[in-house]
């Protein structure tokens, strides 16, 4: 079984001195390959790092609506000469976005939208945080005319909110809210959104699987969200894989025979 965690914070600290072994134990269960999103300037260079060092990560950088803040101007001119200048390991922008539960939406909506036309001038792939603002961001990209790849990380919202942004061509970020009972409005969603419009990501260390504690959430947790997934499909777990990585290959513009 091969599976790939879409969005994954490997670079963070609670990683440190023992990724080669939590990497090692994904690898026993299947995961071949993750993807470390950029939340602010300052941690870059470590998301960079982190991936050049381990052949199965791969890295986005972006400014995450929790830090816009601490940037200005500046920021997105190195972010855009940094990304026009990218290595093979860095598979698009992100994570930007909004959020209604952490600061200002009227302060985050210029840097988001700001990174929806970078992604648009540079062809990059948009990896995109959304809290309670599914709406908001259906506006901007259709509003900036973003034609691009998008996903939509950690999904938890309606059917009607997922729909309208496949329909502008987004991959919806299926992650461990899936697991728990209680998530009965995303569980649905999941079951009944169209198969070539999901990845699937652990967000580790956060939003993890039900009964793992806050923050202790790893990339090899990845298949207990596959099966969970897997319980809400029609389609049989082989079926299911292949078009997961099939999925997350179109995203990140990967040779599937690489």
């Amino acid at each position: 079984m091969e599976l790939v965690d879409a969005h994954c914070h490997f670079d963070f600290p609670e990683f440190d001195g023992r990724r080669e072994e939590v990497l090692a134990r994904a690898r026993s269960h299947g995961v071949s390959r993750l993807v470390i999103p950029g939340v602010t300037r300052r941690h870059w260079e470590r998301v960079v790092t982190t991936a050049a060092s381990l052949p199965e990560v791969f890295y986005c950088l972006g400014i995450h609506p929790w830090f816009v803040l601490e940037h200005g101007q500046d920021d997105l001119r190195i972010l855009e000469d940094r990304l026009a200048c990218k290595d093979d390991r860095c598979v698009g922008l992100g994570e930007c976005g909004l959020d209604r539960l952490r600061g200002e939406l009227s302060q985050q909506l210029p840097w988001f939208e700001a990174q929806v036309d970078l992604a648009a001038r540079l062809g990059s792939s948009l990896v995109i945080h959304s809290v309670r603002t599914h709406d908001e961001v259906h506006s901007v990209l259709k509003a900036r005319g973003f034609h691009g790849k998008a996903l939509v990380h950690g999904f938890s919202g309606s059917y009607q909110q997922a729909g309208k942004l496949v329909d502008l061509g987004c991959f919806i970020g299926i992650g461990g809210v899936i697991t728990h009972a209680r998530a009965q409005k995303t569980r649905d969603t999941v079951s009944r959104l169209p198969l070539d419009a999901l990845v699937i990501e652990t967000d580790a260390p956060d939003m993890p699987p039900e009964g793992v504690p806050k923050g202790m959430n790893s990339p090899e947790l990845l298949p207990t969200i596959f099966g969970a997934l897997a319980e809400l499909r029609p389609e049989s777990p082989d079926q299911l894989r292949e078009q997961l990585l099939r999925n997350v290959s179109e995203l990140y513009g990967w040779d599937r025979e690489a």
